[in-house]
């Protein structure tokens, strides 16, 4: 939805995108370890011409805020490769965004939950592009966060689509069918690996409970 978007309605052409898991530092209940979550996404992705997944995140041993990681794919991206080539053969820098749900916009709306120094950053210097989702009320959150209104790309759900990780993890967890609601590599990586089978006794290898992520981002 969100590389349609901004093909028809932005100046932008999508050349990519990186799903980004988080490190075990995030401390989440019920997270399982980096190794686990990598290896998802990667499934997920294996089909896909255009997104990949980067696990520089999720090995590191400590918490990252979200503006670090923009950070870390703005150098790797624009720093390290040199920006990305054009059909002429020339490269050009890339310009990095954050692709994200409703519900992470309205925690940057909640105040002392975000510091400003990383909305700058995050919604100022690169920019964030957000698709609807219901129950989120998109327009409260906006209007706290108008400065940046320019760089914030509305996306609206063409087809609604409730899905999401903690109801399928629940799912899982009661042993009912996930079939058709995750690529079928991860369910079988899932099953083989006895994921989220039990959610109280699952530390993913790490021992520790987790809470909900400091700034806000799954």
């Amino acid at each position: 939805m969100a590389s349609d978007f901004a093909r028809m309605n932005t100046e932008f052409e999508v050349v990519g995108g990186y799903l980004s898991p988080v490190s075990d530092a995030y401390e989440k209940t019920g997270l399982v370890g980096a190794v686990h979550r990598i290896h998802m996404c990667q499934l997920a992705v294996q089909t896909s011409k255009w997104i990949n997944t980067d696990p520089w995140e999720a090995i590191q041993p400590d918490y990252l805020p979200t503006a670090k990681v923009l950070d870390h794919f703005e150098y790797e991206i624009n720093s390290v490769l040199g920006g990305i080539e054009d059909a002429s053969g020339k490269r050009a820098k890339a310009r990095i965004a954050l692709l994200a749900g409703a519900d992470l916009i309205e925690t940057m709306s909640s105040p002392d939950l975000w510091t400003q120094t990383d909305l700058q950053h995050i919604l100022g210097d690169f920019g964030v592009f957000v698709v609807e989702r219901a129950g989120t009320d998109l327009n409260d959150a906006l209007d706290s966060l108008k400065k940046w209104e320019h760089n914030i790309h509305r996306i609206p759900q063409v087809v609604p689509n409730e899905i999401s990780s903690t109801k399928i993890r629940n799912l899982v967890q009661q042993r009912m069918s996930v079939e058709y609601l995750i690529p079928k590599g991860v369910i079988e990586y899932v099953e083989e690996n006895g994921l989220y089978m039990d959610e109280e006794k699952e530390d993913g290898g790490s021992g520790d409970e987790r809470s909900e992520r400091m700034d806000g981002r799954k």
